[in-house]
């Protein structure tokens, strides 16, 4: 009996040892040999998986504490704004990485995100991050209008988002499943709010996306099931962000690209720390993402557009003939869940 407060100082001095290694400003502990050791963390993303396992590695490298310890779970960016959103109560993610401007907007006003100052964020154009801190701009992704290039040639293609609703490319175009999809979801708000600037009245923009089903072939689960797809021949034209694409066709697939001749909608696309996770791993993991070399080599070797400037532009950049949309970001926001599940509902499949 006098063996129980023993027992139990220890068991809570180990309570109390978990509860520092879980939260707090340093996520690291020292043990007695001197090595430090960190706390697992998850990221969900909606970058390329070639791009997470790239980075993941970079910086588990230079973090080794973090070998082992960093689970990635990659999925579309509206999904990850669903997951996170259903996880608030017991957050399972430490890092969102990789959602749209809309998606990061909607999971600060939900109180999903945390609000912090990191060091990249003073040279970060107002435009492109959160003013209290809960979501940063990483890459600008350009949506353009993708086609297989051993069916067709840059003539032959079409030259801006008015030709994919001819009837010559009826069957020929496949699409990425909208709703689960941040890339899809604001090139078709993108497309609406063109033809209505204030958003109110959707209208033309349902009749213009109608139009689109009628010639879309099939709409395909996912971006792996989209490239195999389009490389098979399946549908020949989407509409895609500049990125992957190029990612896509670096790797063999034959893809390209055209610039649509009215201007391409230019997402900001972002990352967050999940309120709730592992906040010193998330922050410490977000503050190398900005490192200057890793974003120089992010945008040489996976054609990212930065959101903050860096050193050098590679050639392919530089020499961008970037044509932005004048997209209203604001209204989008404010309109594309209800417009998307109108699309669901009442569009797709129906032309």
């Amino acid at each position: 009996m006098r063996r129980r407060p023993l027992a139990m100082a220890i068991a809570i001095g180990a309570m109390l040892a978990v509860t520092a290694g879980c939260g707090g400003s340093d996520d690291k502990d020292t043990g007695s040999s001197g090595t430090p050791t960190a706390e697992k963390f998850v990221i969900y993303s909606a970058r390329d998986k070639s791009v997470t396992d790239y980075v993941v590695e970079q910086f588990t490298t230079k973090n080794p504490e973090y070998k082992g310890k960093v689970e990635v779970l990659n999925m579309g960016a509206q999904e990850v704004l669903e997951r996170v959103r259903a996880e608030k109560a017991n957050p399972q993610a430490s890092v969102w990485w990789g959602g749209t401007q809309q998606g990061l907007a909607a999971g600060a006003s939900e109180d999903l995100l945390e609000s912090w100052q990191p060091s990249f964020a003073a040279k970060m154009d107002a435009r492109y991050k959160d003013e209290q801190g809960r979501w940063f701009g990483e890459i600008l992704l350009p949506e353009v209008i993708m086609y297989n290039n051993k069916a067709l040639t840059p003539q032959t293609a079409p030259q801006d988002w008015d030709d994919l609703i001819d009837p010559k490319w009826k069957d020929k175009i496949i699409i990425r499943d909208v709703a689960a999809s941040g890339t899809m979801r604001s090139i078709y708000s993108s497309m609406i709010q063109r033809l209505s600037p204030d958003g109110s009245n959707p209208q033309p923009g349902y009749e213009w996306l109608l139009k689109l089903d009628t010639n879309t072939v099939e709409y395909a689960a996912n971006p792996a099931d989209l490239y195999l797809k389009m490389s098979r021949e399946q549908g020949v034209v989407s509409a895609w962000n500049l990125q992957d694409i190029l990612l896509q066709a670096n790797e063999g697939m034959p893809f390209d690209y055209i610039m649509p001749a009215s201007g391409a909608p230019v997402l900001v696309d972002g990352v967050a720390a999940v309120k709730g996770g592992n906040t010193a791993a998330a922050q410490k993991f977000l503050e190398f993402l900005f490192d200057d070399s890793l974003r120089a080599t992010l945008a040489k070797d996976y054609f990212q557009i930065p959101a903050v400037e860096i050193g050098e532009k590679p050639e392919w950049l530089a020499n961008l003939n970037l044509k932005p949309m004048d997209v209203d970001w604001d209204v989008i926001g404010k309109n594309e869940t209800a417009w998307i599940t109108h699309w669901n509902a009442e569009i797709k499949d129906k032309g």
